[in-house]
């Protein structure tokens, strides 16, 4: 079904506690089937593309902000009729409820963030230099081969290398296009609530695989820093997509977390 535009799907116990999946710059709620059937079976989990992507409508706001993103969380709960709920967002997705939590922390019960920052890092925005270079210069076919480089560890890629392959024909077809990867990713970039995580009150875990060459795990770091109360979980293996790569070992954490409030640590 369509809420506002955004795409969206209701999985697992309809009586259980809300939990909404934000996806990364990919924007796509599929992100998070390897993480359904665990989250399923205690929650009532919402999926939704956002917007821009996938099936949720192609025109972007004008501006294209981590603040519209936010908006659209709550454009969802509304459509719902959910009060509250809990967010787990990867990267961008994690932006978007970080943003929630300053201007309308009342919507969240926990906020789980897997790989996302405060402030986008040098090395986050060499690699999308690179990215964007990619794009501009060779096309989407070539972006979408890059990808996995900047996603998973690279044995991962190895052992998985034919289904990559496999898939690239079904991300070219769903490829939002130039301008709006462009625009998504100038709104990642221009993101910095630094001076303001202080302001943060909601339960927060902070999520960082040690091998992501993509967004380092002292981002996560520095949420759980600075944000009063929040829990750092490092990952030694799983890379940026770490909920992807390691599922198993991702979603027994998250489990814990949200349900117990527990200190997961190290992973």
């Amino acid at each position: 079904m369509k809420i506002g535009g955004l795409y969206c799907e209701e999985r697992g116990a309809t009586d259980g506690e809300p939990i909404i999946l934000s996806a990364g710059l990919g924007g796509s709620g599929d992100y998070w089937t390897p993480n359904l059937a665990a989250l399923c079976a205690e929650y009532r989990v919402i999926l939704y593309d956002h917007r821009g992507t996938g099936r949720s409508d192609r025109v972007l706001p004008d501006p294209m902000t981590v603040e519209t993103m936010a908006d659209d969380l709550i454009t969802l709960m509304d459509g719902l009729a959910i009060e509250n709920a809990h967010i787990m967002g990867h990267a961008a997705g994690g932006l978007a409820g970080l943003m929630l939590a300053l201007r309308a922390p009342q919507r969240l019960r926990k906020l789980v963030v897997v790989n996302g920052w405060a402030r986008a890092d040098p090395q986050f925005l060499r690699c999308f230099e690179t990215r964007l270079a990619l794009l501009r210069n060779s096309g989407p076919l070539a972006y979408i081969h890059a990808q996995p480089i900047f996603l998973y560890p690279a044995e991962w890629i190895s052992e998985h290398s034919a289904r990559l392959t496999s898939e690239e024909d079904g991300h070219l077809a769903a490829f939002p296009g130039a301008e709006t990867m462009e625009r998504r990713i100038a709104a990642l970039s221009a993101f910095d609530i630094d001076a303001r995580l202080g302001d943060i009150a909601v339960p927060t875990l902070a999520i960082a695989a040690m091998d992501d060459m993509l967004v380092p795990w002292t981002c996560s770091a520095r949420l759980a820093e600075g944000i009063s109360g929040a829990t750092l979980m490092t990952m030694p293996w799983g890379a940026h997509s770490c909920n992807v790569t390691v599922p198993d070992i991702f979603n027994r954490n998250v489990l814990a977390w949200l349900s117990e409030g527990v200190q997961p640590g190290k992973a």
